[in-house]
């Protein structure tokens, strides 16, 4: 006879799930809001997170581009008014960088935890070299081949400007990222080393790292042998951490992402933006 399967595990989660008491509201800044399954994976993250926590994460969707349209500090505050947290995912292309840039600007100012991934670490990188650094012109060579403080940068084999989806030459896969033990990505891992899923085709202009430095923005995860930066930290913030990789493709259920589950921590001890 068929043995039957060891679902203890699984009801556990269920109910705890049907259990939940606890709200947040985490405040997901895209481009590609409009599809609300452009972000599933880093949906579902967030909800595995939470369970663990026994919170419900309520995801309220808010365009870069709605952020763009803003012409007040009062408007933007009404915006996030409630947000306990801010995510900038991944994405291709220009459309909406500023409102993203914008988003991270927001979170840093007022402390709100915040969680870029990918293109949202780049724009993390660019709020932090304009508004702190001093770097007014810095952009990125994929969405200005032009500037003259390219704070990211094609990875070798790709052209300024050039869209790496459209000719295979995109870092794809999983790599190794090395992390630093004082950081808030090793407490959160336990780990010297981890590898993540990536999907990008530009990086950190690492010639920028001691103005990023001066400025509070640390790089705590990088590969080890490749000169790419992985993770960025803002110092003093309650909790600020950029990836260059998406850990939301590893998070599962009954298995949340250590970023993940670190980063819904850090807003149940940090009240709502009012």
């Amino acid at each position: 006879p068929r043995k039957k399967p060891d679902l203890l595990a699984w009801e556990k989660m269920v109910r705890r799930i049907n259990g939940l008491q606890r709200k947040l509201t985490v405040a997901l800044v895209g481009k590609y809001t409009s599809y609300k399954d452009s972000y599933t994976s880093v949906i579902e993250a967030l909800n595995h997170a939470g369970v663990y926590h026994d919170v419900e994460v309520e995801v309220r969707w808010i365009g870069a581009e709605q952020i763009e349209g803003l012409a007040t500090e009062e408007e933007r505050e009404a915006l996030f008014a409630g947000v306990q947290g801010i995510v900038v995912p991944g994405g291709f292309g220009g459309r909406g960088i500023e409102g993203k840039i914008e988003a991270a600007r927001f979170a840093r100012e007022n402390r709100i935890p915040f969680l870029g991934l990918c293109l949202g670490m780049h724009c993390a990188i660019l709020e932090v070299a304009r508004n702190v650094c001093g770097l007014e012109e810095a952009h990125s060579l994929e969405f200005d081949p032009q500037t003259p403080q390219a704070l990211i940068e094609p990875l070798p084999g790709l052209e300024p400007g050039e869209k790496p989806f459209c000719r295979g030459k995109m870092r794809l896969g999983s790599y190794p990222c090395t992390l630093l033990r004082d950081s808030r990505a090793y407490r959160a891992y336990q780990k010297d080393i981890v590898n993540e899923r990536h999907r990008h085709g530009y990086k950190l202009n690492y010639s920028f790292q001691e103005n990023l430095a001066l400025a509070g923005l640390f790089v705590t995860g990088f590969h080890p042998q490749e000169q790419v930066a992985e993770i960025v930290e803002l110092e003093g913030h309650p909790w600020y951490v950029a990836t260059q990789f998406h850990p939301e493709f590893k998070s599962r259920p009954n298995r949340p992402h250590p970023l993940f589950l670190d980063f819904i921590d850090a807003q149940l001890n940090t009240p709502p933006l009012k």
